[in-house]
């Protein structure tokens, strides 16, 4: 028998634990939300690149979790997890507080994994939460004026190459973006934005294979070709090895190296350490390590341990690490709980899958709408960000931040027009 005294504990403020939070506040639960993430702010992932360009600002895409949890009686505690205890029910924190749970809530996602590639974290930029896009922005920004200002042309190449090590949406939407960006920054500085090169490597023989944008592909491989600096692509390369300023890679096996200033990885994510921690089975786990869990998201042998996002997966019905996905996750979590503490039975989750979008470039973007019609360009980039913004934290924000977005894009267009009259 659960004791509803205690609260529900919400560990990880992704997409689905952020969502899962304010579902349950929406829905009134009884019982009490902890919320906990080592971060103090919410990133919004797939707008990581806007934040990056510039088209959208910190407080749009990286808001603060107490400004968004504001008044909602949902208590949010910034610590490190040291211990889960899913025997005696309790979360153990490094600032040395512990709470007991009625449920729990396991949303941690995933970390950046570099599969033992020699010099890959050392000599490489992840590009996942808002602080990496920051250090990210802030690093080409000084390569470009180290390069504006040397007249040793080798020493110049190496400064403008960015390499972008993955074929997967993250690396192409991050590429396209940077080749139309970084033009403008170096044309800014007097320099000729010719030199620059983006390098995609990709160790597979396309680009986003196996992925829900395969549909894409064609539409993303033309886009690439046609930015403002055409993006290289490299691929059946595989990267062997990644050092200051150079990165090592096999091509067909022949052992290559690639001068470069700049080296992003977006190639792939691992399992996160506190969940492979947990006293959970191998045979309730996958081959990743991911928590197997029922179609109501309940740990089999845990029934009170919802979890879901890149942490968990249902094996018979396997989906995307998408937002859209993870909305729709942490809506069902939170019903669930709601049904519990009235005493209700549990509901099955259903995601239905809307279509796809991709950025690639500025104001550009690819949409997929329900796997049958594709919309791409200018009126892609509007669709695309205005789906988003429709899965933004809280009504406040959403507001907000799509009443600036709208005044942006009225402004560029007016502005486009005035320039063609």
């Amino acid at each position: 028998m659960n004791d509803l005294t205690n609260p529900n504990i919400i560990i990880g403020a992704g997409f689905t634990g952020l969502f899962t939070t304010l579902h349950l506040r929406h829905q009134r639960c009884s019982v009490p939300t902890i919320l906990i993430d080592k971060e103090e702010r919410f990133i919004f992932k797939p707008l990581l690149y806007e934040f990056l360009s510039g088209e959208m600002n910190a407080s749009q895409v990286w808001p603060r979790y107490n400004d968004l949890l504001q008044n909602s009686g949902v208590t949010f505690i910034q610590d490190t997890i040291q211990g889960i205890d899913l025997h005696q029910r309790k979360v153990c924190l490094t600032s040395g507080l512990h709470y007991s749970y009625s449920h729990l809530v396991l949303t941690l996602g995933s970390t950046t994994g570099y599969f033992d590639v020699t010099g890959a974290q050392e000599n490489s930029f992840p590009f996942r939460t808002g602080k990496e896009a920051v250090a990210l922005a802030k690093y080409l920004q000084e390569r470009l004026q180290l390069a504006s200002q040397t007249k040793d042309s080798k020493e110049r190449s190496t400064l403008l190459t960015v390499a972008i090590v993955g074929g997967g949406p993250s690396g192409v939407e991050l590429a396209a973006t940077l080749a139309d960006l970084l033009p403008i920054w170096y044309t800014k500085l007097g320099g000729n934005f010719q030199e620059i090169r983006v390098v995609l490597i990709h160790r597979g023989k396309e680009i986003l294979q196996g992925d829900i944008n395969t549909r894409l592909r064609s539409t993303a491989q033309n886009a690439l070709k046609n930015r403002t600096v055409s993006v290289e692509l490299l691929l059946e390369s595989e990267v062997t090895a990644i050092h200051a300023n150079q990165l090592e890679f096999k091509h067909h096996n022949q052992p290559e190296v690639l001068s470069s200033a700049t080296i992003v990885w977006t190639v792939g994510t691992t399992t996160n350490p506190l969940i492979k921690a947990l006293p959970v089975p191998p045979e309730n786990r996958d081959k990743h390590g991911r928590l197997k869990i029922t179609s109501t998201l309940q740990l089999p042998d845990f029934p009170e341990v919802f979890a879901g996002g890149d942490c968990a997966v249902d094996v018979e019905n396997p989906l995307p690490a998408t937002a859209q996905v993870a909305y729709q996750q942490g809506a069902m979590i939170a019903h669930n709980l709601k049904a519990i503490s009235e005493g209700r039975s549990l509901s099955p989750a259903h995601v239905s899958l809307r279509g796809t979008l991709l950025k690639l470039g500025l104001a550009e973007s690819a949409a997929e709408i329900f796997n049958r019609f594709e919309v791409k360009g200018n009126l892609g980039h509007l669709i695309r960000v205005a789906a988003y913004l429709e899965l933004l934290p809280t009504p406040v924000h959403d507001f907000k931040v799509t009443t600036e977005w709208l005044t942006d894009e009225v402004f560029h267009l007016t502005k486009s027009v005035a320039k063609t009259s």
